[in-house]
């Protein structure tokens, strides 16, 4: 059974972790999350739920705004090619639909360790950061190095890369 928010929050108060969350409508998509963000502090995120060729799961977490070349992605973490993964092994690897996929569904995979992490370096670069409380209904705040407890906590050693997309030689 997926964990739920309560759950989400439990959690982390057993961490010692304080976060702050801001309920409103649900969102689906960056584009739909742009009037929430702009009254909340710090940095929003884009989340990738990938799977490679090879069976491998990649939770890949950036600044929203970074342009993730996904042809080329494999070539920055070694891993096969990639494509999305579908609803059904998002589910069941981090317990969350599509419209809220969430670094927190981590805690999903705490005995499992099937979804590797990746984070975007511009994305570490904000001290406090803003993601969805395993529901697109919601936007929970935490700081960075609690952020970092969190992933330590659920069993995930983020490997920290720059994304965004590399300008083309001309």
């Amino acid at each position: 059974m997926a964990a739920t928010r309560q759950d989400l929050f439990d959690f982390l108060a057993t961490l010692g972790i304080k976060t702050t969350t801001h309920d409103h409508e649900a969102v689906f998509t960056v584009d739909e999350s742009h009037k929430i963000k702009q009254d909340l502090p710090g940095g929003h995120s884009k989340n990738l739920f990938l799977k490679d060729k090879k069976g491998n799961l990649i939770l890949v977490v950036c600044i929203n705004d970074t342009d993730v070349d996904l042809k080329s992605f494999h070539k920055k973490y070694d891993c096969g090619r990639v494509s999305f993964g579908n609803a059904d092994l998002l589910f069941e690897h981090l317990g969350v639909t599509p419209g809220s996929v969430t670094p927190f569904g981590l805690i999903n995979d705490r005995d499992k360790g099937a979804v590797q992490l990746v984070l975007d370096a511009n994305l570490m670069t904000h001290d406090l950061l803003n993601f969805h409380p395993l529901e697109n209904t919601a936007t929970t705040a935490i700081a960075k190095d609690d952020l970092l407890a969190f992933f330590k906590a659920t069993g995930h050693e983020p490997t920290i890369l720059r994304l965004e997309k590399e300008e083309e030689a001309s």
